[in-house]
């Protein structure tokens, strides 16, 4: 970093027109640093000038408490509650994810009762904001120490009260075991199995603090944990274990077979709907099963790309239509590409330039349901609230086959017939 926090301030301080260019030119983590160093009136004109999704990013980074202080600068009351709606649904997003091991996992596991201080800090001024968080939650806030937004570690309880207080934070911090919240499963279990240390912090893509848990509110719990990943594209129950009873597996699978079932006869009359088509022109038959495998295969790469974005918590479906569309971009160049190939294929082994054309227009059409399908199913599913990886194939299967098999013989029909 070249220059330090107290240096940013003060230049901000003293360069009001400049002040919003000067917070921007910082990293996230520097940025809520010098927030949280500058006066009310300061925060307040930044807030102003800053957009819903810069502040939204940088209140992210501080301690529950420390946000609200800075909230309530907003004098827009619509403007204020549209950012912390924001806050509080992304923090639910990413505390649901890190407690998907387990389904009696919830998240009053995640604690939030801490507080964030600078390194620079007196023991005195931890008093204070202890005192503070005190009095807002009638609970005892964990001390967590930053440097220029970068957690550090934390203080306990007991050195604050021993030591003096005009003692810096930086000289009193001991290391605390921090683990993402989008880890593997396995990787954060051998963490809290294996960690000596009564709580562990949970951080952000950003490595901001998002909350803590307490090793042995959490040990037992995760246990020994299921392949949910697995299983969950399977659209088999988590429960489902391998020496189940036959009857048993039936219960648990036969409702999302009733729902392929029903999307499979969807894909099945469109055959039907051109069967004098294929009757006709029956080379047709031959293409059809190339066509919707492409298409599959096209939005099973939009469609895992799309999932680990949404694990990761880095969208949904409310920032989601510039992915949508840089998705249908790439469908299309990617159909152009394959249907290029599969037309100099058909010209060569069937004579047809015309069959070339229909094949190739299939497959732009189909590489582009497949991108668009792939990327905007998944988020529409998360939004409803639904898991996105068990529930997500089947639709996108199902368009991609529809409207593969529907533009192979609707453009047969219409430039072979």
């Amino acid at each position: 970093m070249k220059d330090s926090i107290e240096e940013i301030v003060a230049t901000m301080i003293h360069s009001p027109h400049a002040r919003a260019a000067t917070l921007r030119s910082c990293s996230l983590a520097e940025q809520s640093a010098v927030m949280t160093a500058l006066s009310p009136y300061v925060q307040q004109q930044l807030l102003h000038e800053l957009t819903v999704d810069e502040i939204v990013a940088l209140v992210d980074h501080m301690d529950l408490l420390t946000a609200q202080k800075v909230l309530r600068r907003i004098k827009d009351t619509r403007r204020r509650h549209k950012i912390i709606h924001r806050l509080k649904t992304e923090l639910k997003e990413k505390v649901d994810y890190f407690l998907r091991f387990h389904p009696k996992a919830t998240l009053s596991l995640v604690h939030f009762n801490y507080v964030l201080l600078s390194a620079d800090s007196t023991i005195a001024t931890a008093g204070d904001a202890i005192d503070a968080h005190y009095k807002e939650t009638g609970k005892f806030p964990e001390v967590l120490v930053h440097e220029s937004g970068t957690l550090l570690g934390e203080v306990p309880l007991a050195t604050l009260v021993r030591e003096r207080n005009s003692l810096t934070l930086a000289s009193c911090v001991t290391p605390v075991t921090t683990i993402p919240f989008h880890s593997e499963v396995q990787t954060i279990v051998d963490v809290l199995r294996t960690s000596k240390r009564k709580k562990i912090v949970v951080l952000d893509t950003d490595e901001s603090v998002i909350g803590i848990i307490y090793a042995d509110d959490t040990i037992e719990l995760f246990g020994q944990l299921p392949l949910e990943s697995l299983y969950s594209f399977a659209g088999v129950e988590v429960s489902e274990l391998p020496f189940d009873s036959g009857w048993s597996k039936f219960s648990h699978r036969y409702r999302w077979l009733i729902v392929n079932l029903a999307t499979a006869f969807l894909a099945g009359s469109v055959v039907l709907l051109f069967k004098d088509t294929i009757d006709r022109l029956a080379i047709l038959a031959v293409y059809i099963p190339i066509v919707t495998g492409m298409g599959g295969n096209a939005a099973s790469q939009t469609f895992a790309v799309v999932v680990r974005g949404i694990t990761m918590g880095q969208i949904s479906l409310r920032n989601g239509v510039p992915a949508i569309w840089n998705e249908l971009q790439a469908g299309i160049f990617n159909g152009l590409l394959i249907g290029c190939i599969v037309a100099c294929i058909s010209v060569v082994f069937h004579g047809s330039y015309m069959l070339g054309i229909v094949v190739a227009l299939a497959m732009i059409t189909v590489h582009t349901i497949a991108g668009v399908a792939g990327a905007a199913i998944p988020l529409l599913m998360k939004q409803l609230g639904k898991d996105p990886a068990s529930v997500s194939m089947i639709f996108i299967s199902t368009l991609t086959d529809v409207f593969g098999m529907l533009s192979l013989l609707g453009f047969g029909a219409w430039l072979l017939g």
